[in-house]
């Protein structure tokens, strides 16, 4: 009986050579608590592709996103889902020796999308960015901003705010995962609000984060837009996983004419 807690994923890795990348890559793999099924490599004009099946929990998966997309070795990778890819039919694990102790790029097709990123968006246009976000961080905006330009109207919301969620819980490993398992006021507090001043104006309230001078209110819109701030406050406060689902709503916008933009938190 398969257990449903594991998760088949597939993922193809580009790299600039082949030497030592499957060690390199099956060791992350398994440290990130996964197991290496299938493999295979091949040369490409970007270089060599390595496409692997891995199986492993779920809970986990972000986690071995993140682990790739900083991987020194890749310059960009895809996921799929199990049964998408080209190893749809097998199952056979690989042996793996076990390993030495010493913003990922994972398209919409797995289950990682935030549930209100219901509307198919570009998932390969966004996925290009991702490194580059990390890269830029916290000067983000210039890039968001012609991305928000280039979707179409019904991909803006959910793409912008998964990218948010997924910047969110980048910063939250980096700057926050040493901290204590915190209450939601202490942890808007001493989390959401610092992260939110890397970036903008931001100041608490009894009723949540207030942000000053959010460049994604665009004012002939008269609608909330600002959808990667929800996703990125909901990617922080949702890392730690001590709070239940927390859900980020932009209650007040400047581009419905308050004079600042106002986030709300409840658990589901």
């Amino acid at each position: 009986m398969i257990d449903k807690s594991l998760i088949d994923i597939e993922f193809r890795v580009v790299a600039d050579h082949k030497e030592r990348l499957l060690l390199e890559i099956g060791q992350a793999v398994i440290r990130s608590g996964f197991t290496l099924l299938r493999q295979r490599l091949v040369s490409s004009p970007d270089g060599v592709v390595l496409t692997v099946l891995v199986r492993g929990p779920e809970h986990c998966l972000l986690a071995l996103e993140e682990t790739l997309a900083t991987h020194p070795r890749v310059y960009s990778f895809e996921a799929l889902a199990r049964d998408e890819g080209e190893f749809a039919k097998t199952s056979a694990p690989i042996p793996m020796s076990p390993p030495n102790r010493g913003l990922n790029n994972t398209p919409a097709r797995v289950a990682l999308v935030p549930a209100a990123a219901e509307t198919p968006f570009d998932s390969r246009r966004i996925e290009a960015i991702m490194p580059m976000l990390a890269l830029d961080y916290p000067k983000v905006f210039p890039r968001l901003l012609a991305l928000e330009h280039d979707l179409g109207h019904r991909q803006r919301g959910p793409g912008l705010r998964y990218i948010g969620t997924r910047v969110g819980a980048w910063v939250y490993k980096r700057d926050f995962l040493l901290g204590g398992k915190l209450s939601m006021d202490d942890s808007i507090r001493y989390i959401a609000l610092p992260a939110a001043r890397q970036l903008v104006a931001a100041e608490s309230n009894d009723k949540g984060l207030r942000v000053k001078g959010s460049l994604f209110c665009n004012q002939s819109g008269h609608v909330a837009n600002c959808h990667f701030f929800e996703g990125f406050f909901e990617g922080l406060l949702n890392e730690a996983g001590n709070l239940g689902r927390v859900r980020a709503q932009e209650s007040h916008c400047r581009a419905t004419g308050s004079d600042s933009c106002l986030f709300e938190f409840h658990t589901e």
